[in-house]
Formats: structure tokens, C-alpha cells, sequence
């Protein structure tokens, strides 16, 4: 399974305070050079030389706009750089756009005259230093490669020219460790690839190596002629944390609308990547951590009178725990409420609950409609164990019933379960369509930001006072 390597988070780290030193920098230079005597000779001064804090001020309010927008155009990240020539543009086109929207705002602010000389040094020293402290950390990057340290385990499966040229250009300086290869056919008469590169069976056995293994990349060069091995493949290896790239063959890319990736020369598909950043990760559980201790505080005296009420109920414990299937599809004990009857499924084995279910206790159903009842998962979220938003969290028994019918049910564990999700609030609670239930969770997976989970737990509110399929 893929795993997250620590230069994921001090790569872009180091991007970003690179970034602000450059920007700050940029601003004090330019200040420094326009107002000199030097260049006052060749551009004459109009008015009175202003204060340095001014332009200092305003660098305080640039510097987040962009690095807002260098996140937005995808320019932080391990492993995303691999031509300084490709940087320096994506540095060039970053900037400009920076700079239009901060001349657009210093028009509309009036109180301040900005110099238009100094911008435009601006927009030059800010290229020119933004590049080189990115290449800089480049270089940084590579280093780390070179000497094997945070590299990706990576596997090739197929074994035709263009999987021979994945094989000759995957360098540690790359980032990427290539474990070996799994071969079309045991028949085939393939292109070999560079010596030394083991053999590790065929597209075949490929689900089970990524299954048991930790790869966190593999690379896919089987030729359109296999279209169905291909879904296959990666139908096998739903719910796997792994980054799977496309090696298309030449009509693949000519009648592809996808994003083309390059590496080396090579073009790349990505057909389907990691969900969520580290930085992702971090924010994710920063913030599940803060709200989660923040309404385990306000509603504690709601749990404790709810917990009274169980146990006044009905004979048995107050807190039920019961084993559900979580991230990487690892089993963690859910806490819930006390709903049911204590041996509630001592002759039926698991089965769902169901409307008018004869096995809810009186309290149960008043916790159940409310949502009460899951209050103490809470507790999970502060442990690790779920998140606040994401895919439910199911028992072991229906994952394995439902992972051989629905299509992309397994990819529902590529992020943590959470206590509420866009399911829930889009009135797919209970017994409703798993199928339906799972379109919904991989939509979520697919389009996760901290602003989605914030929507959906706003949306959680009105769900729960509506109620519905809520039993």
C-alpha cells in the first residue's frame, strides 16, 4: 500500500517559504533599485520618494494572493518538477497573473499612489528570484533521490517498447525506486527490458503483488488491443491507495482529450491518482481534530443524559462497539449509542436495520431519528479512527457482498470513513441504493477540499433535522 513519504511534506514546505523570501525580497529590491540614484537618473522621479512600510505593507498582502494562486495552477508538490526550463515557465505564467491582479486592486485603492516602475521590477525580480529558489530546492529534492532516500516503489506491467523506455529513463533522481515487471503473457515475445529488472510475473498476478507489496506507483504500457485486461486490472485493485499512469500507445494519445503527463520525453495518462495530499492530510485532520473536540465539549451534557436514558431503557451496556472497515480497508471499532436490544443479532447474524426494525429499543429510535446515537464516534474521530466527513464506515460481512457486485465500491477506503458525508446529506441514509451510496462517495474522494467538508457537515445539520430514511 502506498504510504506517505515525509519529502511530500518538506518539499512543498520548503517551496512556499522559498517563495515568500523570494516575493518579499523582490519587493524590497525594486523598491531599492527604482528610488536609487542610479536609476532615477535613467527613469526621473515625479514626486517625493515614498515610505519603504508602504510597499512593505502591501508585499504583507500579496504574498498570500499568490501563493494562492501558484497552489491553484498545481505549482506545489514532490515530484512534479522535473525540467527547470518547464519551472521557469510555469514561475513566469505564475507571476503575471499575480501581478495583473495586484495592479487591478492598487487602481481601485486610493490611498496610495503606487509607482508603475516599481511593478514592473516587481514582476522581473520576482521571475527571476521565485526561479531560483525553486531550483534551488530542486536540487535539494534530487539530492535526496540520488541518494535513495524517499524514493516511490514503483512497478511496470507490459512489456512493449514504450514499457522499455519507462524502464531506461525511471531514475532514483526521479523519485521512483521500479521494483521489476510484470510481463503481458507468460507467451509472449516482449521487447526485454534493461537488465537486471526482475521479472515479477504476469498482468495476472499483478492485483495480488499490489495487494500484498507496498508499491505506490505502477506504470501501465499494455497496448489498446487489451483494453479488457486493463479494466481488469484495475478493477481488481479497487480501494488500493495506489497511483496508477497510463503509457498510452500512439492512437490512445491521438484521440485522448485526457491531460497528457510527461516524464523524460514519455507521455503519461493518469487514470487515477492519490485522493488527498500530505498537506491535505495534515489540514484534514487539524481540522477533524479542533471541531471534533469543540462539539465533544458543547455536547457532553446531551451524551450524558443520552447514555442515562440507555441505560434506564434497556438492560445491557450504553456504549455499543461494533468492528467496521475503514481506510486501506483496515477494521477499527466504531462507538456508537446503544440502539438495539443487547443480543440483538444473536440469531439473525448481520443484517441492516430496517424501517419498524422489532429489535430498536423505545430510546433507540428517538437516538436513531436524531442521530443521537452516534455522538460517541466522536471519540473515533479524535483517535484517528474516522474523520468527520467521508464514506460511511461498513462492517466487514457487506463489504465483501458488495465489493464483487458494485462497480468502484472498494475505492469508498482510499479515504478515511467519516461520521457524516455527502451521501448522507443528499438524503441516502439507512436502507437506501448502496449503489447509489457509492456514486456519491467516490464523487466526494474524487472532489475532496476543505470547503466540501465544511459544506457537508453545514448540510448535515438540516439532514438530521429532516430525518429522513433515518431508522
Amino acid at each position: 500500500m502506498g504510504q506517505n513519504r515525509r519529502n511530500d511534506f518538506l518539499i512543498p514546505l520548503l517551496t512556499t517559504l522559498s517563495d515568500i523570501v523570494a516575493i518579499e525580497a523582490a519587493f524590497l529590491l525594486s523598491y531599492g533599485l527604482r528610488f536609487s540614484s542610479f536609476f532615477t537618473s535613467i527613469v526621473p522621479l515625479r514626486a517625493d520618494v515614498p515610505e519603504l512600510e508602504a510597499y512593505i505593507y502591501s508585499s504583507f498582502a500579496v504574498i498570500p494572493v499568490w501563493l494562492i494562486i501558484f497552489r491553484k495552477r498545481g505549482m506545489y508538490g514532490a515530484r512534479r518538477r522535473i525540467y527547470p526550463l518547464d519551472e521557469f515557465s510555469h514561475v513566469v505564467k505564475g507571476v503575471t497573473i499575480g501581478m495583473l491582479i495586484v495592479m487591478g486592486l492598487a487602481f481601485f485603492y486610493r490611498g496610495f499612489s503606487y509607482s508603475r516602475v516599481v511593478f514592473a521590477l516587481v514582476w522581473a525580480m520576482s521571475i527571476v528570484l521565485l526561479f531560483a529558489g525553486r531550483w534551488v530546492v530542486l536540487a535539494f529534492e534530487k539530492g535526496l533521490y540520488r541518494r535513495g532516500r524517499e524514493l516511490r516503489n514503483a512497478v511496470l506491467i507490459g512489456t512493449k517498447d514504450a514499457a522499455r523506455r519507462i524502464a531506461e529513463i525511471l531514475q532514483p533522481e526521479l523519485g521512483y525506486k521500479l521494483l521489476g515487471y510484470f510481463e503481458e503473457t507468460e507467451k509472449s515475445v516482449a521487447i526485454p527490458p534493461p537488465e537486471g529488472l526482475p521479472c515479477l510475473g504476469t498482468i495476472d498476478t499483478a492485483p495480488g503483488f499490489l495487494h500484498d507489496e507496498n508499491v505506490e506507483v505502477a506504470f501501465i504500457a499494455v497496448g489498446a488491443a487489451d483494453h479488457q485486461k486493463r479494466e481488469e486490472l484495475l478493477r481488481q485493485c479497487e480501494g488500493l491507495n495506489i497511483e496508477f499512469l497510463l503509457v498510452p500507445d500512439l492512437l490512445e494519445l491521438m484521440t485522448s482529450r485526457v491531460r497528457v503527463l510527461e516524464l523524460e520525453g514519455i507521455p503519461l495518462l493518469r487514470v487515477k491518482e492519490i485522493p488527498i495530499t500530505t498537506w491535505g492530510r495534515i489540514l484534514k485532520r487539524a481540522f477533524d481534530l479542533v471541531v471534533a473536540s469543540v462539539i465533544l465539549l458543547i455536547t457532553s451534557p446531551i451524551m450524558a443524559v443520552v447514555a442515562l436514558a440507555v441505560k434506564l431503557g434497556s438492560r445491557g451496556p450504553v456504549l455499543y462497539h461494533q468492528e467496521r472497515v475503514g481506510l486501506d480497508g483496515k477494521a477499527f471499532n466504531v462507538i456508537k449509542f446503544r440502539t438495539m436490544a443487547a443480543d440483538a443479532e444473536k440469531r439473525t447474524g448481520p443484517v441492516w436495520a430496517t424501517k419498524d426494525d422489532p429489535r430498536v429499543t423505545r430510546v433507540g429510535k428517538s437516538l436513531r431519528r436524531t442521530s443521537l446515537d452516534e455522538l460517541p464516534q466522536l471519540l473515533n474521530v479524535i483517535k484517528g479512527d474516522m474523520s468527520l466527513v467521508g464514506p460511511r464506515p461498513e462492517r466487514a460481512h457487506f463489504v465483501e457482498q458488495f465489493s464483487e457486485r458494485i462497480p468502484k465500491y472498494l475505492d469508498r477506503h482510499r479515504l478515511k470513513t467519516g461520521m457524516t458525508g455527502w451521501a448522507q446529506v443528499n438524503g441516502l441514509r439507512g436502507n437506501t441504493p448502496i449503489q447509489e451510496r457509492t456514486k456519491y462517495d467516490i464523487y466526494y474522494i474524487e472532489n475532496w477540499s476543505l470547503w466540501f467538508d465544511v459544506k457537508i457537515i453545514l448540510k448535515t445539520i438540516v439532514a438530521v433535522l429532516k430525518t429522513k430514511n433515518a431508522y
